[in-house]
């Protein structure tokens, strides 16, 4: 039901929009048809329905559709059906029916008051339902519905006709009224009791409605006189007969008990309804005036003998008697204002006694006297304020009856008090009855009658003695005197205060133990609330200065008269005015003028609150202080005001605070200060204690005053302060201590401006005092600190508070911190340097102010205020003052920046916008001065230094993003913070121009048309007839403001490049820049607008605004949104929690739709997708469709941006922290969504950062109270980080030098965190954490929590210190400084702690560890240790097999073996090592390596087609050969390259060795396993075989064709031979590259290539791409050999390939040219050439420093870079200039790789020392220096350096690609360990620094090595190669 009520109230807004709701709630409402069926079951369902439709009618009028009003009406028409159960739903109890006609019968009445139409039927039919009710009540067993419908019913009671109005009042008189129980006398007798035993309650309840819904006809329509007069009388025959019923005593009853109780209750009720249906009957009567009048004095007369009989009945306690007493007074009110008042005269006649009975009878000790005399009270107050204005004088003789009735005495109640004097409780009722008739009458007239009467009764009368009438009266005048008249005002003050320093008279003496407890009361409770009464009811101004004058020098007096006696008295007598004193100062402003009259009062009263001790302690309290309980020394009593438990009345505590407040400073005089000590000397009895020559009494106080001042004063240096004025420092240091601790120090007053506001004000005026004194000074010095000191603590006090608190709290730090600003430029020099220390003190506790709009402004523009005209002549102090705002506005900005940069320049650009400053010609020297020399940015800064918020990476790029400036963030740049401050500002104030310009012109077009009003003509042209009116017209919409307008149009805007963004598009920046400026300005421009808006639309553009820039999700965008959230939350202070909302929000929809940093999936993990299966392992994916990089950048920005405003908001805002909490849940709940690209690590520790900042608020106080929470959070945050690295370290290189330093950075900045943070490295927790040991919500199972903690966090702090490190390096790859951070030696112990504790939080970090530090022998032994034990949890991670899988494992049949089946896939690399020879084709090793490869596409596989081969020597099982016959099977290339690589294999090994059996075996296999693909294929898979294979036969043949002829002759042969071959098919490829497709030969083409003994030839082909488009055709060169053995250029171009791989996966520019080589036969094979291969250098590039030549010198680089890192590796040998080409865009390119690993020409002489060649020539182009010092040399480095470090990353995939072609007999393999020597030219000992050094060596090492130069001129000797 709840929902249908929601949504009935959201349609009845606007119901024309929302028809089709309510057509679909009719339809749920109950058909009519089933209605009128007899007695139809109604569900649950359409009666809610119902229930919704005639609510939404009675909220919704000028509702066209009709179909809602007809589907109540016809209900109403079948409710007669309804007084059955059966027509209920089933178990539907009787109390929902009487809710649901209670419910329904409401709207429908309220639903006639607004449709006429509606009104009229229902009144049709309403009298024949009534009488349906009527005849169903008691006849049949569901009369309990019909009489709940009849009781709904005289609640809301519909329109009804006049003629069933007649006759429903007969029947309801006929059948229920004039029953015999009804009309039967009762005399108060036993009789009267039988008559009501014989009465059911049904018959009871009967009489009751029915009295009610005549009541209701009576209201709705008017009915027959005679009826009428019918009613009259049967109503008084119920007042007589409720008046004897009221008058039966308790004993009479025959019945007691509940059921008694509930019958009685029942009763009074008929009778009240009865009563209200008598006066009912007679205010409407229409007869004349005589009649009238004597029918309205019966009436009178029985309604007040009928509340007499009320007041004195026994049942007057019962509620419901109550109602009734309640309900005649109502009608006496009634009855007396009928008829113009003439019945005034008789009723307060009668009245009067009323109301003395009332106060007879009612409770004079309870805080309320009841219900009855507050009824008789209202009543009174009525009939008073009606015969004001009517008849006033019988209201006089009321009221002064009632006030005479006090001095009267019953005399019984004389007689019962012969010993002590009983004040009757009619009088104490009749005062207060009296004073709050004043109260609520509110006329001077009345308190003028009763007042004198009451001060003559207290002076002369009974009350001038103490006793509880006395009270009484002073409560009654003091209640008169708050009302403000001023006549009775000070009559009233006088006597009270008189009588207060009366109570003094009696103190020490005799008298004063003898002290009545109502005196005691009088002057303890009565008279000071009295006085505090009339403080708080005071209003106008000058009654406010006089009683505030008097109250004080009441104070005084007060105080002098105590001072001499003991030293509690003075306590006991002030401290009961206090509360009056902070009431009537609450609204006094002490930084005002005070005349020195009332500032000596002032001086008095806290010279005695100190003096008394009444002040709350200042210091914290002393345990077993003993000083403090001497009750007779003043001096101890003083004491009591610095510290020890305060041991009067909390209330007095409070009203000190409060007086505080409100008090202006104490100074004494200024001229000299305390010059005239008398003036307080006077304050004592020259015979007091206390006076000026007791220096004992002197010295305690100096002590006091010492303690007050926390010790910063030493006693010994007081030594000239006398004790009057020690007293004085004293009053003073407790007032502005007590000032500054109440609420921080915010002064009563609330001018317009907020420095005026702090108590600073207050207290720097002791200081401006001339001539003081050194100790005075030193003291009022320490007492300006003292209470900075406790406005801090009160600050600090308040972190836990929310919402109005923590504003109140915000507004006091703006308003001290702008006060210590403008005293900045204060005359004196001392109140100057005091400011600035305790601004900066302030400042530095809280941050927040730094951000603080006001305290910005008062900054910026204090300064330039034209100084005091006192003054301004004197230019020393103008230049001194300006000169100190200069270096406080710097600092200030400058620590601002450091914290917040994003917010700091929204501000400074907001200031600038609003004030345009820069235009205006005085402030702007000053200005650009102080602004134009800050700059900030990743550059060289000189700002500040430190691990300041702005040092980290993201926070700098979005500090750029919000400066505006057109910044490239991925390279280093320094913003300059006055020009972008300047632009943006600029930018800002045009597109605010902009939106007002627009929304002017509109205004004043839509003026301009409201203002026209056309004149109709006669014209009867069709246009001056609808000018005119003469065609009818639609009425005209309200239109639509122009901001509405605006809004709807930029949000459509927003949502358009939205869509586009989400179609692929891309976005405009500069467009969507504009658009988003505009869209912002609007927003800011409608905030600031009078008129409401379209809130809708507002809250639409706002979410637009926050939630684009995750949408499109790219650096522009984002950069855009941070410029924009940065404007929104700096000019609009108070959007930033909604923008802060909007922003968690897109943030955490981005982790749900995996974008950015949190792209999850596989193929967003950077090199590890592009390297799979080959390298990584899992099945290859598509890559995605947008770069991950782009958009996790993006998110960086975005991350930055949050931690900016999470430091300016941690201090502040408690919503904007728990929004900041909720985003970091999100980010770091199970399962993660992190992306683990190499790229998001800075972004990720960034995130990672900003959780622990939001983790440690909770030491800070902000977040304690959900402490336990943040723990779990934080735990979550450690559990996150931990997580990155169960990933293998990656590399990754951006197209911008900058972003690897700026990730280096990121990283670091988090390490200094866990570094520098104590809490955050076994900081102690608080709460149940720790004691948590069985199943933690996040860690999981676990022993010793603290214990685990610990050891994660130096884990963690370990790993990031690694990876820090590994990325400091790829940033500075050429810094030949190693790592200076001190980095302690790890143990053997701790690197087992390490292993273990990883892999208890996640295995897969325990296996990073171990690829980390892969030599470390502890380290892997632990792994394999835990390994083997968890060996069951641990099977999805392939990383885990060299741990278990090892030679030894096999040797032994390990079980741990029996866990393969079910593992997880490897790479192809990892399991290529498991073919070698030492593990011996285990059957379950090989079954897993089957697995793996069966696992990827046959076309990813064949790469490693060599190996596979080489792996049938030792496939005992058949198991290899079987899965190559399935995967040719798959595949038809994968069947031709194995078919060619399979007879390439087949020739001899080259030497002399001896062909070994197993080798012999092998060869002989070979041909074995061709001829089983042969025959699998299909014959449509065999033919396309034979063409293949036959067309490239004949093609190598004609290399054996052309030896014969003569060299000059080849190239012809060549020709002939290419045109006796024809193209077998469309499907015919090249075997070197698969995916390129024969379309032709160019006959013309074919070369014969030099060779000694062989006769190569190169041909090109026409070819096209096998998935592209099949006519885009192009030249592609192959050479064919014949009499080579190919094979080992395969394994080096394989290495060289997946070199490239690597290269390109990690974002390297390195080039390396794997071009395609094929062995198809022994000694022969087909490779492939590279377009436009030069022997030298042929083309000419152009000049040097010319745009040709440099791009193609860094293509030399790059490519040279590549191949140095390929030649390091692979050792290649004979590289003269024959071997290295050149191609045409620069590139170098190896071929020709004969001599490789351990082999070199010249039978191995190893000539070439150098690990790759930098000939001369090379190094003229990549070191034009000549001393490599030059940039180029350094890129060169730098790449070879990061090519060098990636390589190392993938070490084993080469070296196993490397290990299965051991066996092979290529002739690399013949000599030394090749194997062992490649693995260590990886130095994998090596830390990445070491590495990186390692390789710069090497590269200096072969920098123009004389061997190479010599190995040249050799070969140009021997073979005329050019050198």
């Amino acid at each position: 039901m709840e929902a249908l009520t929601e949504l009935c109230d959201l349609i009845s807004h606007n119901p024309n929009q929302y028809s089709a709701k309510i057509t679909w709630i009719c339809k749920r409402c109950p058909a009519p048809e089933s209605l009128l069926s007899g007695s139809p079951r109604i569900s649950r369902f359409q009666l809610n329905a119902l229930l919704a439709t005639a609510r939404f009618i009675s909220k919704c009028p000028n509702y066209d559709d009709s179909s809602p009003r007809n589907t109540v009406l016809e209900f109403i028409r079948s409710i007669p059906s309804s007084f059955t159960q059966s027509f209920w739903p089933k178990s539907f109890p009787n109390a929902s029916i009487a809710s649901f006609y209670n419910e329904f019968l409401g709207y429908v009445v309220k639903a006639t008051e607004l449709y006429q139409d509606f009104s009229t039927e229902v009144a049709g039919f309403m009298g024949g339902i009534v009488f349906s009710a009527l005849n169903d009540n008691g006849r049949s067993s569901d009369s309990v519905i019909s009489r709940a419908f009849l009781s709904a019913l005289s609640e809301s009671f519909p329109q009804i006709m006049p003629a069933d109005a007649n006759k429903l009042v007969t029947s309801l008189l006929d059948s229920v009224v004039t029953s015999p129980a009804s009309s039967s006398s009762t005399n108060g007798d036993s009789k009267g009791v039988s008559s009501f035993n014989e009465e059911s309650m049904e018959q009871l309840e009967k009489q009751e409605i029915a009295f009610q819904l005549i009541e209701r006809i009576l209201d709705k329509v008017q009915i027959d006189t005679q009826l009428l007069e019918r009613v009259r009388l049967i109503s008084k025959d119920q007042l007589r007969l409720m008046t004897a019923f009221l008058k039966i005593r308790k004993h009479d009853w025959t019945e007691q008990g509940a059921a008694l109780k509930a019958k009685i209750n029942t009763k009074l009720s008929v009778y009240k309804a009865a009563a209200k249906l008598k006066v009912r009957s007679h205010v409407s009567c229409e007869l004349d005036g005589k009649s009238s009048k004597k029918l309205l004095h019966g009436a009178l007369a029985f309604v007040v003998e009928a509340a007499e009989a009320c007041l004195y009945s026994v049942w007057r306690r019962l509620r419901t008697c109550e109602d009734l007493f309640i309900s005649l007074l109502d009608g006496i009110s009634k009855i007396a204002f009928s008829r113009g008042g003439h019945l005034l005269r008789v009723l307060l006649i009668r009245f009067k006694q009323l109301v003395l009975i009332t106060c007879a009878q009612a409770d004079t000790a309870a805080s309320s006297p009841g219900v009855m005399f507050d009824s008789v009270l209202k009543t009174s107050c009525e009939i008073i304020e009606y015969g004001w204005t009517k008849d006033r004088a019988p209201v006089d003789t009321f009221i002064m009856g009632l006030a005479t009735s006090i001095r009267e005495h019953n005399d019984y109640e004389e007689k019962d008090a012969k010993d002590k004097k009983v004040v009757p409780t009619i009088q104490l009722n009749v005062i207060r009855l009296l004073a709050e008739l004043n109260v609520q009458v509110n006329k001077p007239e009345v308190v003028d009658t009763i007042l004198p009467l009451f001060i003559e009764n207290l002076e002369e009368g009974d009350a001038s003695t103490p006793g509880s009438l006395r009270l009484r009266i002073l409560d009654a005048v003091s209640r008169m005197a708050s009302l403000g008249f001023e006549k009775s005002y000070r009559e009233v003050v006088v006597l009270m205060m008189r009588s207060y320093l009366s109570k003094l008279t009696s103190i020490g003496s005799a008298e004063s133990d003898k002290l009545s407890e109502e005196a005691n009361t009088e002057r303890l409770e009565t008279l000071p609330a009295g006085f505090e009464l009339i403080a708080r009811g005071l209003t106008d101004g000058q009654l406010r200065v006089d009683y505030r004058q008097r109250l004080l020098s009441l104070c005084s007096d007060v105080g002098l008269a105590a001072e001499s006696k003991s030293g509690s008295s003075g306590a006991d007598f002030l401290g009961p005015l206090l509360p009056a004193v902070a009431e009537i100062c609450s609204d006094f402003d002490p930084t005002a003028d005070v005349e020195p009259s009332v500032l000596k009062l002032f001086r008095n009263l806290w010279f005695y609150i100190a003096l008394f001790g009444l002040a709350p302690p200042v210091i914290p309290t002393r345990p077993n202080s003993t000083t403090l309980n001497t009750t007779g020394n003043t001096t101890a009593v003083a004491l009591q005001a610095v510290s020890g438990p305060y041991m009067w009345s909390p209330q007095w505590s409070s009203s000190v605070q409060r007086i505080s407040q409100g008090t202006p400073p104490l100074v004494v005089s200024s001229v000299k200060w305390l010059e005239d000590e008398l003036e307080l000397n006077a304050l004592h009895n020259p015979g007091s204690r206390r006076g000026s020559g007791n220096e004992k009494a002197a010295a305690n106080q100096r002590a006091a005053l010492s303690a007050a001042l926390g010790g910063r004063v030493e006693v010994y240096a007081m030594s000239t302060i006398s004790g009057v004025k020690a007293t004085y420092l004293l009053a003073v240091a407790i007032l502005e201590i007590i000032r500054f601790s109440s609420n921080g120090g915010l002064l009563n007053c609330g001018p317009t401006s907020m420095a005026s506001r702090s108590a600073f004000s207050c207290a720097f005026e002791y200081l401006k005092s001339p001539n003081l004194a050194p100790a005075v000074f030193q003291c009022l010095m320490a007492i300006v600190h003292r209470a900075f000191e406790t406005s801090l603590s009160w600050l600090e006090d308040q972190v836990f508070e929310t919402g109005y608190a923590m504003d109140v709290k915000e507004t006091t730090l703006a308003v001290h911190a702008c006060f210590l600003i403008k005293s900045m430029s204060q005359r004196d020099e001392h109140i100057r340097d005091v400011s600035v220390k305790l601004l900066s003190l302030l400042r530095d506790r809280f941050p927040q102010i730094l951000w603080n709009s006001s305290c910005l402004d008062f900054l910026l523009f204090s300064v330039h205020n034209d100084p005091p005209a006192a003054i301004v002549s004197d230019p020393t102090w103008i230049a001194s003052v300006r000169s100190l705002y200069q270096k406080i506005v710097r600092e200030w900005i400058i620590i601002s920046l450091s914290h917040a940069p994003c917010t700091s320049q929204g501000l400074l650009q907001e200031k600038l916008c609003k004030a345009n400053t820069w235009q205006r010609a005085q402030p702007t020297t000053d200005v650009v001065s102080l602004l134009s020399e800050i700059r900030i940015g990743t550059g060289k800064s000189d700002c500040w230094n430190g691990t300041k918020t702005a040092n980290i990476p993201a926070v700098m790029a979005a500090a750029a993003a919000s400066s505006g400036g057109n910044l490239n963030l991925t390279e280093a740049f320094n913003i300059e913070v006055l020009g972008t401050a300047i632009v943006s500002a600029t930018v800002k104030c045009n597109h605010s121009g902009e939106i007002a310009g627009m929304t002017r012109l509109y205004e004043n077009m839509e003026k301009a048309d409201d203002d026209f009003e056309p004149t109709p003509t006669p014209s009867a042209s069709g246009l001056s007839r609808l000018i005119s009116g003469a065609f009818p017209q639609p009425p005209q919409p309200k239109k639509e403001s122009f901001g509405s307008i605006l809004l709807n149009k930029f949000v459509r805007l927003l949502q358009k490049f939205v869509s586009g963004a989400e179609k692929g598009g891309e976005v405009d920046k500069a467009s969507f820049r504009e658009t988003c400026s505009q869209a912002a300005a609007l927003l800011l421009s409608t905030l600031d607008a009078d008129s409401k808006t379209n809130v809708e639309s507002f809250s639409q553009l706002l979410r637009l605004l926050c939630w684009c820039p995750a949408y499109i999700s790219t650096i522009d965008a984002m950069e855009t949104g941070i410029f924009i959230w940065t404007w929104l939350v700096s000019a609009a202070p108070q959007l930033g929690p909604v923008v802060l909302a909007e922003l968690v929000d897109a943030w955490l929809w981005s982790i749900d739709t995996k974008r950015g940093l949190f792209a999850s999936d596989t193929r967003f993990s950077g090199p590890a997708a592009k390297l799979r299966p080959h390298l990584q392992p899992s099945e290859p994916e598509s890559p995605p469709e947008k770069d991950p990089v782009e958009q996790i950048l993006a998110h960086k920005l975005w991350i930055g941006f949050f931690i900016d405003r999470f430091e300016v908001v941690r201090h502040d805002s408690l919503v904007q922290l728990l929004l900041l909490g909720r985003m970091l849940q999100g980010t770091t709940k199970l399962p993660w969504k992190f992306s683990h690209h190499p790229a998001a690590a800075g972004t990720f520790f960034t995130v990672m950062l900003l959780g622990l900042k939001f983790c440690a608020c909770q030491y800070e106080g902000s977040l304690q109270k959900v402490r336990l929470g943040i723990q779990l959070l934080e735990d979550g945050i450690y559990r996150a980080a931990l997580g990155w690295f169960a990933y293998e370290p990656e590399w990754f290189e951006h197209d911008h030098g900058n972003f690897a330093h700026s990730e280096a950075q990121s990283v670091n900045s988090f390490v200094h965190y866990l570094q520098n943070d104590p809490k955050a490295l076994g900081g102690e927790y608080g709460g149940s954490l720790l004691d948590m040991d069985q199943c933690h919500p996040v860690w999981g199972p676990m022993e010793n929590y603290a214990a685990c903690r610990d050891k994660r966090k130096q884990l963690l702090l370990m790993l990031c210190q690694h990876e820090a490190d590994r990325l400091e390096v790829w940033a500075q790859p050429v810094n030949y400084k190693e790592n200076t951070c001190y980095r302690p030696k790890i143990t053997s112990e701790k690197w087992v702690e390490y292993a273990r504790t990883a892999f208890a939080v996640d295995p897969r970090i325990a296996f990073s560890l171990g690829a980390r530090f892969p030599t470390n022998t502890c380290l892997k032994a632990e792994i394999t240790q835990l390994v083997q034990t968890h060996i069951l949890e641990i099977r999805s991670i392939p990383e885990a097999l060299p741990y278990f899988v090892t030679p030894k494992a096999v040797d032994d049949n390990s079980p741990l073996l029996q866990q393969l089946p079910y593992w997880a896939a490897c790479s192809i690399t990892m399991a290529l090592e498991f073919f070698t020879p030492a593990y011996k084709g285990h059957p379950r090793v090989m079954a897993y390596i089957l697995r793996v490869l069966e696992s990827y596409p046959p076309s990813k596989v064949t790469f490693f087609m060599p190996q596979l081969i080489q792996a049938l020597r030792y496939d005992d099982e058949k198991l290899v050969e079987g899965y190559l016959l399935r995967a040719a099977q798959r595949s038809d290339v994968f069947a031709h390259i194995l078919i060619w690589q399979l007879q390439g294999e087949t020739c001899a090994p080259e030497g002399k060795e001896v062909i070994t059996a197993k080798t012999q075996e092998f060869l002989s296999l070979l041909p074995i396993v061709r001829d089983h693909i042969i025959d699998g294929f299909s014959p449509e898979a065999r033919e396309v075989f034979h063409r293949e294979f036959d067309f490239f036969e004949k093609v190598t043949s004609i290399s054996g064709a052309l030896y014969p002829l003569p060299k000059e002759e080849r190239r012809a042969g060549i020709k002939r031979e290419l045109e006796k071959i024809q193209l077998p098919g469309d499907d015919c490829y090249l075997p070197t590259a698969p995916s390129k497709l024969v379309r032709g030969i160019q006959v013309n083409s074919g070369i014969p290539l030099q060779s000694a003994a062989k006769v190569p030839i190169m041909i090109t082909f026409d070819v096209a791409d096998r998935d592209g488009d099949p006519k885009d055709i192009k030249p592609q060169a192959c050479i064919f050999k014949v009499g080579d053995d190919c094979r080992q250029d395969v394994l080096a171009l394989q290495v060289i390939s997946l070199l490239k791989d690597i290269f390109e996966g990690v974002g390297l520019a390195l080039y390396l040219y794997p071009y395609g080589v094929l062995p198809t036969d022994p000694e022969r094979g087909i490779i492939e050439a590279h377009g436009g291969l030069y022997e030298i250098f042929q083309q000419d590039y152009g000049p040097v420093g010319s745009p040709g030549f440099e791009t193609a010198r860094e293509n030399f680089i790059v490519s040279s870079a590549g191949y140095a890192v390929a030649s390091l590796l692979l050792q290649p040998k004979d590289r003269h200039n024959g071997n290295i080409l050149i191609d045409s865009v620069g590139r170098l390119v190896h071929i020709d790789f004969g001599f490789i690993f351990e082999i070199s020409p010249g039978g191995n002489m190893r000539f070439e020392s150098a690990h790759f060649k930098l000939s001369h020539e090379m190094t003229q182009l990549l070191d034009p220096s000549g001393a490599m010092k030059s940039d180029t040399w350094h890129l060169f480095e730098s790449l070879c350096v990061k090519g060098y470090l990636t390589a190392r990353r993938y070490m084993n995939g080469i070296i196993n690609t490397v290990l299965m072609m051991v066996e092979s007999g290529l002739p690399c393999f013949s000599r030394g360990d090749p194997i062992g020597n490649l693995r260590k030219r990886f130095r994998p000992e090596m830390t990445e620094r070491e590495a990186a050094n390692h390789m710069i060596h090497i590269c200096e090492d072969a920098y123009n090595k004389w061997t190479t130069a010599g190995y040249d001129l050799i070969q140009y000797l021997q073979q005329g190669i050019e050198k």
